[in-house]
């Protein structure tokens, strides 16, 4: 069976999403709540509307609800409200069922706010009999950049409760399209959360593959804004972009290396698609993937030693992997007669993919050390996964009642979760390395 043309243009399909100025994510949970780790986030002084959009303490128990490993308590059954670390009664916390309690406040002045916050264990707390501080910070901000400095709260909250670097101050591209005549496609990048969408590009021709630079500041991607694909590179901040190729035929799939010198893509100007390597600084090409197949979808391995791709070589599309210095491929995935669009977590010792069973399309995690093979999603048609920085979560397109969706899952298949969208479809979710 001949790879589709969808996974044969790596991706280079559309049907993409509108994410609203200040959108919601639903939690939908499928098993696994059970060990959620209680904690109480009281309401921030200096601000009264939880439900505003840069509401400090509202988007700190978004955060931390979302990610399914934490059980944040309602702040309407709340009976005490501190806002400091001296006034925490950790008698009450403990008997309410918190083992952790965040307070702070938020002194806002005409154009900057000065944000404090505190962290405390109730349980050690309550032993100690004295103010038991996990950690205690302050922030001077713009008030246009309270719900960053938000992100980045929950971002310190939960690296201190899990010992694993938060992701909530990162942030996504992803195409929508909006269907008309003509057509709409857009190329936004988004906090992790689907809020502050900003367009990098608009076309009435379809855009597709975003894919970050791992030092976060460019984005690479396709374009068919002058009819026939080309790949090009945009830097985020200050919008410049430059094409990099726009050789005859498929011009797809860019992948940057580890260190951000070379972009692996996907080219058919000699035949069937191929995977060449561009070193960026002279632009060279050089052909790594050689043979009849139909090979796309490549992704750096962490260290730079190697990629995976999709390949039709052994009859259907699967996973190989390429030693670049020796050249030498071999087949990874074997559970499934269709598994596509692989990409390494950042610590290289696994992998996600479209793995097709049962006729179903779902994201499926594979350990490359034991070969096991994990479903993590359920919906029949959920695509384009994309690993968190910290390994934790994928991002990826789920198709809901013919719309692409956004759909985040944890590695560990226990949470799913959607964003709430309205007008338009998403493709080809990114998620963006850590930023700071």
């Amino acid at each position: 069976m001949r790879l589709s043309l969808r996974i044969l243009t790596s991706c280079l399909v559309i049907a993409i999403f509108q994410t609203p100025a200040f959108a919601a994510l639903d939690l939908t949970v499928t098993q696994g709540v059970s060990s959620a780790l209680p904690i109480a986030i009281v309401p921030f002084s200096g601000q009264s509307d939880l439900q505003a959009p840069n509401n400090v303490a509202g988007v700190i128990m978004a955060d931390l609800q979302n990610s399914g490993q934490f059980k944040v308590m309602d702040p309407q059954t709340m009976q005490q409200n501190p806002h400091a670390a001296a006034e925490v009664d950790y008698n009450y916390w403990r008997k309410a069922g918190n083992d952790n309690v965040a307070v702070g406040s938020v002194n806002m002045g005409a154009s900057n706010s000065q944000v404090k916050f505190a962290l405390l264990d109730v349980f050690k707390g309550q032993e100690s009999g004295n103010s038991q501080l996990l950690t205690q910070q302050s922030f001077s901000v713009a008030n246009n950049k309270l719900r960053a400095v938000a992100h980045h709260i929950s971002d310190i909250i939960y690296q201190q409760l899990t010992g694993i670097r938060g992701v909530f101050s990162t942030r996504i591209a992803y195409v929508l399209v909006q269907r008309g005549q003509p057509s709409r496609y857009v190329l936004d990048v988004a906090d992790a959360d689907g809020y502050n969408p900003k367009p990098l590009l608009v076309s009435n021709q379809p855009i597709m593959s975003p894919a970050w630079s791992h030092d976060g500041t460019r984005i690479a991607y396709v374009s068919f804004e002058k009819v026939m694909p080309k790949i090009f590179i945009q830097n985020i901040i200050t919008g410049a972009r430059h094409s990099i190729s726009a050789f005859p035929g498929i011009n797809g799939a860019p992948a940057w290396s580890p260190n951000d010198s070379k972009l692996a893509i996907v080219l058919s100007k000699n035949g069937n698609p191929k995977i060449y390597m561009m070193d960026l600084g002279s632009e060279s090409l050089q052909q790594v993937t050689f043979g009849t197949s139909i090979d796309t979808e490549p992704n750096w391995a962490p260290d730079g030693k190697s990629i995976i791709f999709t390949s039709d070589r052994g009859g259907g599309p699967q996973i190989y992997q390429l030693t670049l210095a020796s050249g030498k491929v071999q087949r990874l995935t074997f559970t499934g007669d269709y598994n596509a669009r692989g990409s390494f977590s950042a610590d290289g010792q696994s992998i996600v993919m479209i793995h097709r069973a049962n006729g179903n399309y779902n994201i499926a995690v594979q350990d490359l050390q034991s070969g096991a093979l994990q479903v993590i999603t359920h919906d029949g048609w959920d695509t384009s996964p994309s690993f968190a920085p910290n390994g934790r979560f994928v991002l990826y397109e789920s198709d809901a009642g013919h719309q692409g969706v956004l759909g985040i899952a944890s590695t560990d298949g226990h949470i799913t979760r959607r964003l709430s969208t309205q007008d338009g479809s998403v493709q080809d979710p990114a998620w963006s390395p850590f930023l700071s």
